[in-house]
């Protein structure tokens, strides 16, 4: 199966408020040679306010996210969805794409009445080259060198790591060149740590995951935090409640016996710990893992006590239930922002039909089409949609409404606090910037003001006409 290497550039760092300004892939063979390629930017969606910090980041220009020229947003995911549908089935990566871009893609998708879970459906599996580069640091530390940073730390940020490694990445933070970068990286990581590379595509598969855990009774995770990695040796004590996808995994460098006398409350507060004892494991998520057989630290009389204790544990069914249940998550009120509902249910079968009329039909039929979703979710973002193209299309009561919340979101009216970025927001962060006196930032982040004040205007009119 060949790869999809992809990356974002986008309005700011929130993953469900933000939205994608450039997308770039690169589709290659299994051994890495590139097919294909494809990029496309478009313009900014009325009701989003770009973060000046991110735009100075990725050098994008407030003329060029406003031209009328650029595809919207919508138009824009349509022909990432055809593209990368064309590609599929494949390995979709790249840097910190589980971390950040997938996230920003699937919320993209979904706004745009598209399913977002493309990525991990149809045949298609998903790899971080982050993740592997973090793992082939302590794993195989030749692999790859990793950079030192301003304070004295590795540092894992692309921009440093791939010039290092000897990738001329003079356009670091565009998104074709980021793609180009990572894929540089994964080329090294794959000749010169290849059963790191075989193990980390063969666990791209879920199926591949959840045999591992099953079959191995003791295994090695690695996780990074801030940049370190972390081996944990864990035994799988089952999975999380109404998530066969998720396993739950308990930390062997404990006492089993001080923890069996412990109350549900001890127990309860000794789980919320850091670094958490019991480990939740996506097997979609391509979780860095080796058979405790395979990882070299742990050998003689240390992986025979790991055993002995990982049986011990499992063998005690009482205890792991007890484990599991004192773990399991508490559920989250329900947001009422559309964007948060993303994860609140998969769309029916009816509504995916309907869906894919709504990307066929002409703008004059898509009212009605909207109107007839069963999920309420798609209603919103469909009158969202349709309220940016052709806002005559909708009657005007909606379109007042759709108005004054695009109003109150902008100016942050009627909310203690905002996940995303408001005008007055913005407004802070480009003066502060100003006054660091950079140069280079200048001419961008004069005309990010200019915008703003511009939008802070036109929505003080908008918010008294409503």
């Amino acid at each position: 199966m060949g790869f999809v290497f992809y990356d974002t550039e986008t309005t700011g760092t929130n993953t469900s408020f933000d939205q994608i300004l450039q997308f770039a892939a690169i589709c290659t063979d299994d051994d890495l040679n590139e097919i294909d390629r494809f990029e496309i930017r478009c313009r900014l969606m009325p009701h989003i306010v770009p973060s000046p910090g991110a735009l100075c980041v990725t050098r994008i220009r407030m003329e060029q996210i406003t031209d009328p020229a650029l595809p919207s947003h919508y138009e824009m995911m349509c022909e990432i969805r055809a593209k990368l549908a064309a590609w599929s089935p494949s390995i979709f990566t790249g840097w910190n794409t589980l971390g950040f871009d997938e996230h920003l893609l699937r919320q993209a998708l979904y706004q745009s009445l598209h399913s977002p879970y493309l990525t991990n459906t149809g045949g298609n599996c998903r790899i971080d080259i982050l993740k592997i580069a973090q793992a082939a640091s302590v794993l195989v530390p030749d692999a790859i060198i990793v950079p030192v940073g301003d304070k004295g730390k590795p540092t894992f940020r692309l921009d440093r790591l791939a010039p290092e490694n000897g990738f001329n990445h003079l356009n670091a933070h565009d998104a074709l060149a980021d793609v180009e970068a990572t894929i540089h990286v994964a080329r090294l990581i794959r000749d010169n740590a290849p059963e790191l590379w075989a193990d980390a595509v063969h666990l791209s598969d879920k199926a591949s995951v959840a045999t591992l855990l099953n079959a191995e009774p003791c295994f090695i995770l690695t996780e990074s935090f801030y940049n370190l990695p972390y081996q944990f040796a864990l035994t799988k004590i089952g999975h999380e409640p109404g998530n066969a996808g998720t396993v739950l995994a308990l930390n062997l460098a404990i006492d089993i016996d001080q923890l069996r006398a412990m109350t549900d409350e001890e127990l309860a507060a000794w789980l919320t710990r850091s670094p958490k004892p019991v480990r939740r494991i996506r097997t979609n998520a391509a979780p860095t893992l080796q058979a405790l057989s395979e990882y070299e630290h742990f050998g003689g009389d240390a992986a025979g006590d790991l055993l002995e204790r990982a049986h011990r544990i499992q063998a005690d069914t009482e205890f792991c239930a007890r484990l599991i249940r004192l773990s399991a998550k508490q559920d989250r009120p329900a947001s009422e922002f559309v964007e948060e509902q993303i994860y609140s249910g998969f769309v029916g079968r009816a509504d995916e039909n309907r869906m894919a009329a709504f990307h066929l039909a002409a703008w004059e039929d898509r009212p009605a089409i909207v109107e007839g979703f069963g999920d309420v979710r798609l209603i919103a973002l469909g009158r969202r949609l349709i309220y940016e193209h052709r806002p005559d299309l909708l009657p005007e009561n909606i379109r007042a409404k759709i108005a004054a919340k695009i109003a109150a979101r902008l100016a942050g009216d009627g909310y203690e606090k905002t996940a995303w970025t408001t005008i007055a927001d913005a407004q802070a962060e480009a003066v502060a910037r100003m006054e660091q006196g950079n140069g280079d930032e200048a001419a961008i982040l004069d005309a990010v003001v200019k915008y703003l004040a511009d939008r802070a205007q036109v929505t003080r009119i908008l918010s008294a006409s409503c």
